[in-house]
């Protein structure tokens, strides 16, 4: 095709008039998930990446870069940014019923179900329906207008209820977590959305009455404060100042946990310190008070931000035995 087009230039023109060629080369042909893109080819797709087919039908290894600059190859660069942005805010949303545990009208559920993100956000989640008389958890599976939510239950049968709200519970809510685990591994259910591998951590059950921290994440050594707050932020967390936090809308009420990354200058080294909780007035809260998912969630911001730290490896040494 491109030698074609340079004999044609180099051929002398017949008329002054014929300054230009009109491109006869065919489009490729009507696909679904493609879009014409001049010059018989075609732009696409797939698994959010764009994606060229030549006249062909033949999937190239790469885009040209003519095309991914043109006016169809922007359109599709946008959808990807879009289609990307609202994976994020799904799973920002899930978390967020996952995280307040509160009910949550099964008509919001049918609504977003014909999303396809929504419906993979959520397909998995171990949900309980609020109806009278039940209040089994199972595994998310169908909704449908007429029969309602469609469940696996704890006994591997598929059931339907028509409550009229439900309930995405945090796992440390769970009683039966480990069993929910075993359940999930035998029928091969995954999660999209981390829920019931997530990491969970119990209260301990001896506090000391006017205990105001957590110092089990004390010591993590980062190379300069600003390598902590880096950290932090990689894992989705907030940093304000000298700390990461993680705040919780829990019974109607907002805890927020603290972790303190050390350090006051962010160029200078840190050292982490205690994990501590504040309300919504940010006064401290005591440990014994801590509402159990707002616990768990800074123990496991703590300790995923503590596990980035420096580690220093140990000499191989020609030490006398």
């Amino acid at each position: 095709m491109a030698a074609k087009k340079i004999a044609k230039a180099a051929a002398p023109a017949k008329k002054a008039s014929a300054a230009k060629t009109k491109d006869t080369t065919p489009e490729a042909p009507a696909e679904k998930g493609f879009i014409a893109a001049g010059k018989g080819y075609s732009l696409g797709l797939r698994d959010e990446k764009l994606v060229c087919k030549n006249a062909k039908g033949q999937v190239l290894g790469s885009v040209p870069k003519e095309l991914r600059e043109s006016d169809a190859g922007e359109q599709l660069l946008a959808v990807i940014d879009f289609l990307k942005a609202h994976e994020r805010e799904v799973a920002q949303a899930v978390e967020g019923w996952m995280l307040r545990s509160l009910p949550t009208p099964t008509a919001v559920l049918l609504a977003v179900w014909q999303d396809e993100t929504y419906r993979r956000a959520l397909e998995n989640m171990v949900v309980v329906p609020k109806a009278e008389g039940t209040s089994s958890a199972g595994f998310l599976r169908a909704v449908d207008p007429k029969k309602g939510i469609g469940l696996v239950d704890a006994d591997g049968e598929t059931v339907w209820t028509k409550a009229d709200t439900f309930v995405v519970p945090h796992p440390i809510l769970l009683e039966n977590l480990e069993e929910l685990r075993s359940l999930a591994a035998e029928l091969g259910i995954t999660q999209l959305q981390k829920q019931l591998f997530r990491e969970v951590f119990l209260k301990p059950k001896e506090l000391a009455a006017d205990q105001t921290d957590i110092g089990s994440f004390r010591g993590g050594k980062f190379e300069m404060l600003t390598h902590a707050r880096g950290a932090a932020k990689s894992l989705g967390y907030r940093t304000s100042g000298g700390f990461a936090a993680c705040r919780v809308l829990e019974n109607g009420k907002t805890t927020e946990a603290r972790f303190a990354l050390g350090g006051d200058d962010a160029m200078d080294e840190s050292i982490t310190e205690e994990l501590s909780w504040v309300d919504g007035a940010g006064d401290a809260v005591l440990v014994k008070d801590v509402p159990p998912i707002a616990f768990s969630e800074g123990m496991r911001m703590a300790s995923a931000i503590y596990g980035k730290r420096l580690v220093e490896k140990k000499e191989e040494g020609n030490d006398d035995v």
